[in-house]
């Protein structure tokens, strides 16, 4: 049972855990609206939330395909305190789902990867028991709607993995006053060594105290009391002066220096405080170069399936998401591309925590068509929002290898569509890069990536030789660029290499770009890839595949059971040798 809170950068004291064994069904036969299951519930299996039915750890481990699942639990509540509100959250459910409390329906969501929220007090009983009730569809033939990795067929093959359907992420409770702060913005400025906080309340419906405080290493840094109004307020907060002292707390991968801030708002029916943090950093481009709190930034980033043996795409707990961060760093990557998913908030907590760049990156659908931009849109706009605080995070990547867009040199409306992407992520976040079609085909962009799997060394260095030769490569078989755009002195980052096969004694078969046949030969291949892309003053960055193998792809660094194929030193080595 993962027992963390889920939301550490938005955290109230007052919640309820409702991870652990639920009742499950299958409904291949889709009677459950009819016999009206959530209701009166069939004997059922059990399922240990919050794992996908496919996994291990969800104690079924059934990787056939099953469209519409059912799950239920019982769970008593104390005496209500009065005028108080309960809050279900639900950090993410693949895909569609209906929700019920005690028999009634209480909402429907779709979208597989992002949390959403639901004020539900109207439907509790008090100083007894209730029930929830979920009816989920996902169905695993549908490439309209945001799937990533997860395959449309039963069996897992290349890069394609098995599917995570249902709940794959903590669910809880909360209780909140009548009135109580639903979220906060945070935009730091490092010039002048301040913060600006944007504050959303929910229910403000009369006068409101609202009391910031900030501290730094357990230093009250600042602390105001401001009258609310209204349902939004926003203010800058200083920090101090920006001096060389300040300058020794922006966050950095180095050095990931946090602020903690306390939020209490004081209404006549109650008091909500919430604890959050921020860091003090800065992502921009300047000349050609990917700039860090003013200064050129190299990025080594791996790329990351964040996918795990017994349990799919969800972390079977704090432990192994702090033990992933810690290989990536000690084998000397300053940052992750999460490849093909949107991880639960405790990863990015841990990241802002450790050190840890973050490239966020939303799953792909496989198909063009207006269903599939509806969804994309959708679910894309509830990610950044939910995300935008997290200083690890510094670029958004809304589009993938022209996956879900298919025909980009040809289609009009594909383009437009891909346009669209980027110039709205663009206006929800101007302060992080924005890439629009990591790998290729790429349409208005703040960085130019490559996509490029060539294992020979001599090849690498003549194509990253000269400006020239990168612009007229076609990695893939690709072109860069988009018919009707043209170079515009981004950066250029090399965001997939590598992927070189290293299988294990205990694997028969195993997938990936090209094949070691020893631990001498992996790392000979290792220094033929990194070597020419370091060589190259042309590239800016580099994101090698991958930090670990995924089933049949036995392309990482690391095993599936996150071991290392050679020593994590030697790994350094290369990563870090063009320092």
């Amino acid at each position: 049972m993962k027992k963390e809170y889920p939301r550490p950068q938005f955290k109230r004291m007052d919640w309820t855990n409702l991870n652990g064994t639920w009742q499950f069904a299958f409904d291949d036969a889709d009677r459950g609206l009819h016999e009206k299951w959530y209701q009166t519930f069939p004997d059922a299996m059990s399922i240990e939330v919050p794992f996908a039915y496919q996994s291990k750890a969800s104690g079924i481990h059934n990787r056939e395909d099953h469209r519409i699942l059912w799950y239920h639990r019982a769970f008593d509540l104390p005496e209500q305190t009065p005028t108080f509100r309960h809050i279900l959250n639900i950090g993410a459910i693949d895909y569609r789902a209906d929700i019920y409390i005690n028999g009634e329906h209480v909402r429907t969501n779709e979208g597989g990867h992002i949390s959403f929220t639901e004020d539900v007090t109207h439907l509790l009983r008090f100083s007894a028991t209730n029930t929830i009730t979920l009816r989920i569809c996902d169905d695993m033939l549908d490439i309209e709607i945001p799937r990533g990795k997860q395959y449309w067929k039963e069996e897992s093959e290349s890069i394609f993995y098995t599917r995570t359907s249902g709940i794959w992420q903590t669910i809880w409770l909360e209780t909140v006053p009548p009135t109580y702060i639903k979220r906060t913005k945070y935009i730091p400025d490092i010039q002048s060594n301040s913060i600006k906080i944007g504050y959303y309340f929910e229910n403000m419906r009369g006068p409101a105290e609202l009391e910031t405080t900030i501290t730094f290493d357990e230093e009250v840094i600042s602390t105001t009391t401001v009258a609310i109004h209204s349902d939004y307020h926003e203010a800058v907060h200083y920090l101090g002066k920006a001096n060389d002292q300040d300058k020794n707390r922006f966050w950095t991968p180095e050095n990931p220096h946090l602020y903690r801030v306390r939020f209490t708002l004081k209404t006549p029916q109650g008091m909500d405080t919430v604890d959050s943090y921020f860091g003090m950093r800065k992502i921009s481009i300047e000349n050609g170069n990917v700039m860090l709190n003013n200064r050129p930034y190299y990025l080594r980033m791996v790329l990351d399936q964040g996918y795990y043996p017994d349990s799919l795409l969800t972390a079977p707990d704090d432990a192994a998401i702090i033990q992933d961060i810690k290989l990536t760093k000690a084998m000397g990557f300053n940052g992750v591309r999460k490849h093909q998913k949107i991880e639960e908030e405790r990863y990015l907590y841990h990241a802002d925590k450790m050190g840890l760049l973050v490239w966020e990156e939303m799953p792909s659908a496989y198909k063009f068509s207006s269903k599939t931009m509806h969804n994309l849109l959708d679910e894309w706009q509830r990610v950044i929002r939910r995300d935008f605080n997290h200083p690890s995070i510094i670029a958004w990547v809304p589009m993938n290898e022209s996956w879900g867009v298919p025909n980009l040199l040809n289609s009009p409306r594909e383009v437009h569509f891909l346009e669209a992407m980027y110039h709205l992520t663009k206006a929800l976040d101007d302060t992080r890069m924005v890439i629009s079609n990591d790998g290729w085909e790429h349409g208005t962009t703040d960085l130019l990536t490559i996509h490029d799997y060539a294992a020979a060394e001599d090849v690498l260095r003549k194509r990253y030789a000269s400006l020239d030769t990168i612009l007229k490569s076609l990695p893939g078989n690709r072109l860069l660029l988009n018919k009707g755009f043209s170079y515009g002195k981004q950066p250029i980052l090399v965001t997939e290499f590598g992927g070189i096969c290293f299988k294990q004694s205990n694997q028969e078969n195993g997938w990936g770009y090209s094949t070691a046949r020893s631990p001498e030969d992996f790392i000979s291949r290792l220094q033929a890839v990194f070597k020419p892309l370091y060589a190259s003053p042309h590239i800016q960055g580099v994101c090698y595949t991958q930090l670990t193998d995924v089933e049949q792809e036995t392309n990482g660094l690391l095993t599936y059971g996150r071991e290392p194929k050679v020593a994590l030193e030697t790994i350094r080595s290369i990563v870090l040798s063009n320092q």
